[in-house]
């Protein structure tokens, strides 16, 4: 692939976010080819070191915060006659309400995300806080003399110890993939607001 059929690509796959994003973007890796073209290389190779144009239009849409997103959707692409006007105020009663519970649900879908993340990991530092507690009683009983109850304590320690381990990694892999969730939705969130246009 060429630079010519680079651009092309990348200005296709970023088609219906703001025009100023997509040139911004295109500047940049037409400048970025040009660059590497400059330093030796030949133009096929410094294309097919960059990302794919479809990688390159999500780490794009990632980076654009949701209100400019809105507001680009939102932007009529000509003036509104009195009588669409009247429309929207008249319904704004039945879409208003829609669009205010619909921010809620995802509000409340990605702090679900992030309570259930932080709980997760408050159940495993109770575990190692019981490893202290453990090691502390056993530690008190072995000074009393009553060993049955030192080693048990002890024991109970151990386990509550290589149970908090365990959940530290389980729970790390778990945390990974309601992260990533949390990205997935908020891409999703975003490219529902991309005005798509005939390429």
């Amino acid at each position: 692939m060429n630079k010519n059929d680079f651009i092309a690509e990348l200005r296709k796959e970023l088609n219906g976010l703001p025009d100023s994003d997509i040139e911004r973007s295109i500047d940049f890796y037409r400048e970025m080819i040009e660059d590497r073209i400059e330093d030796g290389m030949t133009e096929e190779y410094a294309v097919s070191e960059l990302e794919a144009p479809a990688e390159i239009a999500k780490k794009v849409l990632s980076e654009m915060s949701i209100s400019k997103l809105v507001k680009a959707k939102l932007r009529p692409s000509r003036g509104l006659k009195g009588w669409e006007i009247a429309l929207l105020i008249l319904g704004s009663p039945l879409w208003l309400p829609l669009i205010i519970a619909f921010a809620a649900v995802l509000l409340s879908v990605y702090a679900v995300i992030w309570s259930l993340i932080v709980s997760l990991y408050c159940v495993d530092l109770s575990f190692a806080l019981c490893t202290a507690g453990g090691v502390l009683q056993g530690i008190i009983f072995a000074f009393g003399g009553n060993s049955v109850s030192s080693v048990f304590y002890f024991g109970a320690a151990a386990a509550c110890f290589g149970i908090a381990v365990l959940l530290f990694f389980a729970f790390g892999r778990i945390s990974a993939e309601l992260i990533s969730a949390s990205k997935y939705l908020v891409l999703k969130t975003k490219s529902m607001f991309i005005r798509k246009e005939a390429a």
